[in-house]
C-alpha cells in the first residue's frame, strides 16, 4: 500500500478544495459542507506522500446514513477498512470505486445513475399553472406521497432547508418536485424528491413542479444538479426538456457491512 495513511478531515478548506476537483459529481459532498448540514457529516481522507488522494462522507442526517466516495481506490479501501465501518450504507461512487466497497460490503442493490446539470442559458421553464409552494405543513403528505414510490430518500429537514412546489387535485397533493441540498454559502443545489401518484402521471404535473423549483434556484444564482436512474428514461426526456444536460455515471445503492469484517 506504499506510503498511504488515513486520517480523520476536519478543515473545511481542504475538504471543499478537494471535492472541487470535480465539483459537479461531488456536488452533493459540497453541498454538506453548508452550516445546518455540515454538523451531520463525518469526513476521512487517504493521504499517498503527504497528499489527499481519496475521501469518504458519510452523512447521518438519512437513515440509513449515505456514503460518499471520491478519488483512488486504494484509497478508499484503507479508509472503509480502518476508520469508516457503518453497518448499512446507501452509498453513490463512481463505478471505479465498487471494488473498493465490495471488498468490505455486500452491494446487492445496485442502480446505474446519471448526474445531470443545469445552466441558467439552457434553462426552459414551463408553465407554473396549479403549482404551489409547500412548506413544513406539507411533510406528512409528502412522506406519504414518496412513501408510494422507491427512490426518494426524504427526510422532513429537506423541507425545512430546502424548496417544494406541488400540484394538488381538489386539496390532495397529485405530485410534487423539491431538493435535497440547497446550500447558499456553497453556491450548490440539488433538485430532487419528484414524484407522482400513478393515477396522475401523464399531465405534466412533475415538469410543472421540477420547474418551478429550478427557476427558484437558478433565481438564487446556484449551480444546479439533479440525479435520474440511467434507464428512466421518461425522467431524462422531462429533464433534457427543461434543459438539463448529462454531466457522468455513477452508481448508487445500499451496501451492508460483510460479516466477520468489522
Amino acid at each position: 500500500m506504499g506510503s498511504w495513511q488515513v486520517r480523520r478531515l476536519t478543515n473545511q478548506a481542504e475538504i471543499s478544495s478537494f471535492l472541487g476537483q470535480d465539483r459537479w459529481y461531488a456536488a452533493y459532498a459540497i453541498g454538506d459542507l453548508e452550516p445546518g448540514l455540515a454538523d451531520q457529516c463525518r469526513w476521512l481522507g487517504a493521504d499517498l506522500v503527504g497528499e489527499l488522494r481519496s475521501l469518504a462522507l458519510l452523512f447521518e442526517g438519512l437513515e440509513p446514513p449515505a456514503l460518499f466516495l471520491k478519488g483512488e481506490p486504494i484509497g478508499i479501501t484503507m479508509i472503509l477498512g480502518a476508520a469508516l465501518r457503518p453497518d448499512v450504507v446507501q452509498f453513490s461512487c463512481m463505478e471505479s470505486h465498487l471494488p473498493a466497497l465490495q471488498a468490505h460490503y455486500v452491494t446487492s442493490q445496485t442502480e446505474p445513475m446519471l448526474r445531470m446539470t443545469l445552466s441558467p442559458v439552457d434553462f426552459r421553464p414551463v408553465t407554473a399553472l396549479g403549482v404551489e409552494r409547500l412548506g413544513p405543513g406539507n411533510a406528512n403528505e409528502l412522506a406519504r406521497l414518496y412513501a408510494s414510490a422507491q427512490g426518494n430518500a426524504f427526510s422532513p429537514y429537506q423541507l425545512a432547508l430546502g424548496i417544494f412546489y406541488g400540484v394538488k387535485d381538489h386539496g390532495y397533493l397529485a405530485s410534487a418536485a423539491g431538493t435535497h441540498i440547497v446550500a447558499h454559502r456553497m453556491g450548490m443545489a440539488a433538485v430532487g424528491n419528484v414524484c407522482t401518484y400513478r393515477e396522475y402521471r401523464g399531465q405534466g404535473y412533475a415538469t410543472r413542479c421540477t420547474s418551478a423549483v429550478c427557476a427558484d434556484l437558478l433565481g438564487m444564482h446556484l449551480d444546479v444538479v439533479l440525479n435520474v436512474a440511467h434507464d428512466n428514461a421518461d425522467a431524462i426526456h422531462i429533464y433534457e426538456k427543461l434543459g438539463f444536460r448529462v454531466y457522468c455515471p455513477f452508481i448508487e445503492g445500499v451496501a451492508v457491512r460483510r460479516k466477520g469484517n468489522p
